[in-house]
């Protein structure tokens, strides 16, 4: 009989993966990116174990938003107490933070579980071309 390898913890290979958002949609890069931080790409992925990679993504500020949604959406957030409510529009957001939207986009993507706060922690984003990880792409995988 054979049996099913059941991968360990320490098993996993992390592999970096660094990403242009210059010119791309914002919700097909956060599904793309979601995939990486998981580990679905990999051979040896099992939902209980986390096993995904490194992301970079340079020029987030450059990332497109389709339609009339740089005008009409809004981030909604609640402190709990009455009338904490606030509306924050995606045009200050990419304004103040213009790695905020990315990031919060990929947040809501991955799985709602113990695990993602740890895949989130992955994803490494900047402002410009230039980023501090250019050593690990030295022999590593890396996607443009």
């Amino acid at each position: 009989m054979f049996k099913t390898h059941q991968p360990k913890a320490k098993e996993v290979r992390r592999n970096w993966h660094i990403i242009d958002a210059e010119d791309k949609v914002l919700g097909r890069l956060s599904t793309e990116v979601a995939g990486l931080l998981i580990g679905k790409h990999k051979r040896e992925y099992v939902p209980h174990l986390d096993s995904g990679d490194y992301v970079v993504i340079v020029n987030s500020e450059k990332v497109k938003l389709t339609g009339k949604k740089e005008e009409k959406k809004f981030y909604f957030r609640h402190s709990g107490y009455p009338g904490g409510a606030k509306t924050i529009p995606v045009s200050r957001v990419r304004r103040e933070k213009p790695t905020e939207i990315i990031k919060l986009s990929v947040l809501g993507m991955l799985p709602k579980n113990r695990l993602r706060d740890d895949r989130i922690e992955r994803l490494k984003l900047f402002v410009g071309s230039e980023h501090p990880y250019k050593e690990k792409f030295l022999g590593g995988s890396f996607k443009i």
